[in-house]
């Protein structure tokens, strides 16, 4: 191809031309100057390098060996060049710098960790979609100072994808995991979870990945999704809860002790479950999603905004107001448009049918 452009003498400008054939204008001008130079123009022929002549500080090749078969002496076999060379200047003795014994590794194909280490870890993205409440729950453990510095409770709260209703939440001194086998236990008993109808969705932390917090989450048929290490965005939901919690107005900041905790948490818990216009949720509550009151309540709205069209259609320029609803489903980690089936870490089974819960 750079044979038919280099001879080819049309009108025709060479970024045309090398946009038409797909070709870096870059590769046509290496290979023209190859041509100028009289070099073998045939593939995978490198045009040679003229020899360097030898530094005049250089190591001959007796102390080159010398330095090398130091470093691979049974004393310093197991030691980087940086200790090596320390160890060698303290007893009176210096071979070369410590970059010419890397270089020296290096040209030996020696150079690199020696040391056993970690193979690299590929962990999964969480891909997680909720269509009708206790589908796909999602917990998380955040921190509440108190009066004492450096003194923390813990909060732990359980929160529902779909609905964003918080199905359990605890306040302790401490975090372990005895206390989340008891909460989920616990919260799955009280909606009467099913066998193998609960996603449940956490960070890394030591009570989420405890043996026997696992162990109980296969006894239930509970399926464990883990966030990627190091990646919050993983968990956005219960981290967005927290960030609402402690933004209240009322938020006392730091808490007197556990009781004192307790009691501030059950009042907002009440009031972002049965009164928070929820964002998210097109400005309906929690509540009205995870009991299906939704479409009630959607109704009554929809009947609001009729009657006002009716008396004063003038004011309402875009025509007849319709209600916004709630999305129909919610994502960790949604699909994106160029993302294929088979790119998809994560295949979502059908799910028993919701039942309404009793609160």
């Amino acid at each position: 191809m750079n044979t038919v452009l280099a001879e080819h003498h049309a009108p025709v400008s060479v970024r045309a031309a090398c946009a038409t054939l797909a070709l870096p204008r870059a590769s046509l001008y290496r290979y023209q100057a190859r041509l100028r130079r009289g070099a073998d123009t045939s593939a995978g022929q490198p045009t040679p390098k003229p020899n360097r002549p030898q530094p005049p500080n250089a190591l001959s090749v007796a102390e080159r060996e010398h330095a090398l078969s130091v470093l691979n002496s049974e004393r310093f076999a197991d030691q980087p060049p940086a200790e090596v060379y320390a160890t060698l200047l303290s007893e009176g003795i210096y071979l070369c710098s410590t970059r010419t014994l890397y270089r020296l590794l290096h040209a030996a194909g020696q150079h690199g960790d020696r040391r056993a280490q970690r193979a690299p870890q590929h962990h999964a993205m969480p891909r997680l979609r909720a269509t009708r409440p206790n589908e796909v729950w999602t917990w998380d453990i955040t921190k509440l100072p108190t009066l004492q510095r450096g003194v923390y409770l813990c909060l732990y709260v359980v929160l529902d994808l779909y609905s964003r209703f918080v199905v359990a939440w605890m306040v302790s001194r401490k975090e372990n995991s005895a206390l989340a086998k008891q909460l989920i236990q616990e919260a799955s008993a009280r909606y009467n979870i099913a066998l193998g109808q609960l996603t449940l969705h956490q960070d890394r932390g030591a009570p989420m990945i405890a043996r026997g917090y696992l162990d109980l989450m296969a006894e239930l048929a509970i399926t464990c999704s883990h966030s990627r290490p190091r990646v919050s965005n993983d968990n956005p939901f219960s981290e967005s809860h927290f960030k609402t919690l402690k933004q209240q107005p009322d938020y006392p900041g730091r808490f007197e002790g556990p009781t004192h905790a307790r009691h501030w948490s059950a009042d907002y818990m009440d009031w972002y479950n049965f009164h928070h216009q929820h964002s998210g949720l097109a400005y309906f509550t929690p509540e009205h999603l995870f009991t299906g009151r939704v479409v009630e309540i959607a109704q009554i709205r929809q009947r609001a905004l009729d009657g006002a069209y009716e008396a004063h259609p003038e004011r309402f320029i875009n025509g007849a107001p319709k209600i916004a609803l709630p999305p129909t489903e919610v994502w960790i980690n949604p699909v994106q448009p160029d993302e294929t089936p088979e790119s998809m870490m994560v295949n979502f089974p059908t799910l028993p049918a919701a039942r309404k819960t009793a609160l």
